[in-house]
């Protein structure tokens, strides 16, 4: 399958697919970034959604796309853990069998989190890699079928449903800011942004610290990266050094890409708790501190994108309080 497969008309049919098992999530101004920034600045609220984070929407519409004896014999995903809840999620409705492998730097929270929805948990070594060898061997000896957190088809398209939403609501948008880690929520989200504004700037924001998209792409290729602990942690993991898809697009229809250290990220969650009153994760705040650090400095009407809110309190707690367990960590 090619990048071109994964068009506008694949994006509005998972709108149709999707409609009524996800939430079509609030656009809201914010006063305080559009003030600073002198442009306006508007959130998309999709740390609101069903289990947290976008990632049901793509869980969501690959789980309807799934054939009688695919869901006979259940789905299997590697998970930094959003993705893991919402492919828990998705699959307890369809009454699906799914098991969600991870690794051990996946947050407690998470874990149990995805254990309370009902799925099987294999918790597989350090890092994205080691969780993938696992569903490879129970695809293999199971017959289960993998449903990838973000290079898969019908998972990117789900995401995309968002870009549409965005410019459903904001057609003048010129600047959209995507949390980027194996690329489906900014690629299904450029083509979605594109196909409808084509003028419009999708911008991926990540982390410095083992940042795969981004030392792909600087590469021409996928690469490996060592996968450490983040604020970020929803952004770790590598693309896949056979990836099909995400690569491709996210070189393809991104306009740039930028790096954020963990003191920005910190300074994104506070500001996102004590100005815009969000709880939202390290993932979910890259686009707010984006703005705040300016490594974006927008020139008309902005979206950020609140990602997900699955973060554990205490960690949220002591960052809000200027305690930042990841302060002064050298990149990877």
């Amino acid at each position: 399958m090619t990048p071109a497969v994964i068009s506008l008309s694949d994006i509005l049919a998972a709108r149709e697919r999707i409609a009524g098992r996800i939430e079509q999530t609030a656009l809201v101004t914010s006063s305080t970034l559009s003030e600073t920034l002198g442009v306006p600045v508007h959130l998309k609220l999709e740390h609101r959604q069903t289990t947290g984070s976008f990632k049901l929407r793509g869980a969501t519409n690959a789980i309807t796309l799934l054939g009688a004896e695919e869901r006979k014999h259940g789905v299997v995903a590697a998970s930094t853990g959003n993705h893991g809840r919402a492919l828990a999620h998705a699959a307890k409705v369809e009454n699906i069998r799914a098991t969600i492998c991870m690794s051990r730097l996946v947050p407690d929270n998470k874990v149990s989190e995805i254990r309370r929805l009902g799925a099987e948990i294999r918790i597989v070594g350090n890092s994205q890699d080691d969780a993938q060898v696992e569903v490879e061997r129970l695809v293999a000896d199971e017959g289960m079928t993998m449903v990838p957190p973000f290079d898969h088809p019908g998972v990117i398209a789900g995401q995309g449903t968002l870009g549409l939403e965005i410019v459903d609501a904001l057609p003048e948008v010129e600047t959209v800011l995507v949390p980027l880690s194996g690329g489906g929520l900014a690629a299904g989200i450029a083509a979605a942004v594109k196909g409808r504004s084509p003028s419009t700037r999708v911008i991926g924001v990540s982390m410095t610290r083992g940042a795969a998209m981004k030392a792909s792409l600087d590469a021409g290729a996928p690469v490996q990266v060592e996968e450490v602990a983040s604020l970020a942690d929803s952004l770790g993991g590598g693309i896949g050094l056979d990836n099909r898809l995400t690569f491709a697009m996210c070189r393809d229809l991104l306009d740039e890409v930028v790096l954020l250290s963990e003191e920005e990220i910190a300074a994104g969650i506070a500001h996102a708790y004590e100005a815009e009153r969000e709880i939202v994760e390290g993932a979910g705040a890259v686009g707010i501190a984006a703005l705040l650090s300016a490594r974006v400095k927008p020139a008309g009407p902005t979206v950020l994108i609140l990602s997900g809110r699955n973060i554990d309190m205490e960690l949220h707690r002591r960052i809000v309080c200027g305690d930042n367990p990841f302060a002064g960590e050298p990149a990877a």
